[in-house]
């Protein structure tokens, strides 16, 4: 194997299949990053695979010799990264699992392992499939990820919901404290994109790989996906990813949700940010919960949070309700991380009672719902 390339391109390659290398990983071998050059396409091909989730990606080179070898992600890595910004030869040693960076800066060598003994990433070959826009995946991602529990013991919890509709892709992520709900409409390219009948749990951490590939992907680029029982892949151009699914079964999120409300706040969601980030200062002094006080009379809500042995802050902004007065806590936290996936200028807020769900939605494009349960005080 011998290829020239720009150190930026494999420098920007290797980082993103490093992410599915683990840091711990059963056998030596998976903690390489498997490389292969290919004469006739004049491409460089990258994998990483920690067995439940594989990153792979390709890039233009100048193939001299055709070869396969895995060598140390890590380590590679540190190595590429620091190389001047320049093309680089990787040349493969002829009698040993080892290759030689070289560049203006001097040479290196890295010992690596036989290709034989790497797995082979999942197929999804008698699944279903289809093409959605990078816009709409992402919007999706953007609104539910933040809200998956990080609670490996809730596993099903710790990933994001897929659904599937007539042009439409529902998005469902939850910890049990809150839960977030996007819709994403789907100008499909042919009617049968989104006939497919989608109802699968896709790991949070694969999806944020995902979202981290769909940013420098192109928006209106489409995304080709596939999935069967127990995997789905993505493909976005030269780059794959493809995942374990979740088993078991995801949590009926839409009865969750109260089909009215009694009470209906509608505010300005940057100022509401930042008054909840002044506040948040106190809040977290000592159990991160902040009381909202609706006063239906002088259309206001205010905002407060007490730590009894260091200190107390309270402040109003306007707002336009309807339904009575209301006292409800939440943890603060909960509420700013909703608030902050949102683009919109206004938000609607709604509640029944200061111990039943509340729902925060964006006045805008996106066809969101944040439900959040609310925290119980003292009188």
């Amino acid at each position: 194997m011998k290829f020239v390339c720009a150190q930026s391109e494999l420098n920007t390659q290797l980082s993103l299949v490093s992410k599915a290398v683990p840091s711990r990983p059963s056998r030596p071998v998976l903690g390489n990053v498997l490389i292969s050059a290919d004469s006739g396409t004049q491409r460089v091909s990258l994998v990483g695979f920690d067995e439940a989730m594989g990153i792979q990606t390709s890039f233009e080179a100048q193939v001299e010799a055709d070869g396969t070898l895995t060598l140390p992600a890590k380590l590679l890595g540190d190595i590429v990264s620091r190389l001047p910004g320049e093309d680089i030869t990787v040349e493969e040693e002829a009698d040993e699992a080892a290759v030689t960076l070289t560049s203006s800066s001097g040479k290196y060598q890295v010992r690596g392992l036989s290709a034989e003994d790497y797995p082979s990433l999942p197929k999804v070959e008698d699944g279903q499939a289809a093409e959605i826009s990078a816009e709409a995946l992402l919007e999706g991602l953007r609104g539910a990820l933040f809200s998956t529990s990080s609670d490996e013991t809730k596993q099903v919890l710790t990933g994001v919901h897929l659904t599937s509709g007539p042009e439409l892709l529902e998005f469902a992520a939850t910890d049990g404290h809150r839960l977030a709900v996007v819709q994403a409409k789907e100008e499909a390219p042919d009617s049968s994109a989104m006939a497919m009948n989608m109802n699968v749990t896709v790991p949070a951490k694969a999806l944020r790989e995902l979202e981290r590939m769909l940013q420098g992907y192109g928006s209106n680029n489409p995304v080709s996906l596939k999935f069967d029982q127990t995997q789905v892949l993505f493909e976005l151009g030269f780059q794959r990813l493809t995942t374990r699914l979740l088993e078991g079964q995801y949590p009926n999120y839409r009865q969750l949700i109260p089909k009215q409300f009694i009470r209906q706040m509608t505010l300005d969601r940057r100022q509401f940010i930042a008054c909840l980030e002044r506040i948040a200062v106190l809040a977290g002094q000592k159990n991160d919960i902040v009381k909202l006080t609706l006063d239906s009379a002088q259309q206001t809500l205010a905002i407060s949070a007490e730590a009894q042995e260091v200190g107390s802050g309270r402040e109003v902004m306007p707002a336009q309700i309807t339904g009575d007065d209301l006292e409800i806590a939440f943890n603060v936290r909960y509420l700013l991380e909703g608030l902050k996936t949102f683009t919109s200028n206004d938000v609607q807020f709604q509640c029944n009672s200061a111990i039943s769900p509340s729902v925060v939605i964006p006045l805008g494009e996106l066809k969101m719902t944040y439900l959040v349960m609310p925290v119980q005080i003292k009188s």
